[in-house]
């Protein structure tokens, strides 16, 4: 059995129904539909939902397999209903003399230490806000993939360098750093 597929995904305020391989939800943050491969089924049991393998595919694939989908389906479902009743936050750390950001309007404006500034553009559905020294910011989504994926693109503006440790990472990195050249004694 898959360690992850078999824990039941709590529903908490959001509402689900099931139709099929379609389950659709919708909570206080969004609303939306997830198909289920041919091989899981899914069904609400009081206040959890239960996604498991189909009898009918048993049998027919390794169970390996089986395991391999149910649990992934299983954490892209239970992130996408708990999206719907709360929002994602990832928090990333600029460090650096003179490293800034700056909200205008749907762009962020960076000071990386480049001769120009930087401008991001954010997709629609995330919101970030920058603390009042410019270097600590938060971005907020109810996809946690899309969260991930602006963090990794604001990462990749300037990425951490391992000597001064200067640049932009999240706050849950550690980053390995280097010790640089040592005075030989002689």
């Amino acid at each position: 059995m898959s360690k992850i597929g078999r824990k039941p995904i709590a529903l908490g305020s959001t509402k689900v129904e099931v139709k099929g391989q379609e389950v659709h939800y919708s909570g206080k943050n969004g609303s939306g539909v997830y198909v289920l491969p041919k091989e899981l089924v899914a069904k609400v049991e009081e206040s959890d939902l239960i996604v498991m393998p189909s009898d009918a595919i048993k049998g027919k694939i390794r169970q390996r397999e089986i395991n391999r989908i149910w649990g992934l389906h299983r954490a892209l479902l239970a992130n996408e209903i708990k999206g719907s009743q709360e929002e994602f936050e990832k928090k990333i750390k600029i460090t650096g003399l003179g490293y800034k950001a700056a909200v205008s309007g749907k762009k962020i404006i960076f000071s990386l230490g480049y001769s120009h500034k930087k401008d991001f553009e954010l997709p629609k559905d995330v919101s970030l806000e920058v603390d009042k020294t410019g270097q600590l910011l938060t971005v907020r989504s109810k996809d946690k993939m899309l969260a991930g994926q602006v963090c990794s693109e604001i990462k990749r503006l300037r990425a951490t360098e391992p000597y001064k440790g200067t640049g932009i990472q999240l706050t849950t990195d550690t980053i390995a750093r280097k010790a640089g050249k040592a005075k030989s004694a002689g």
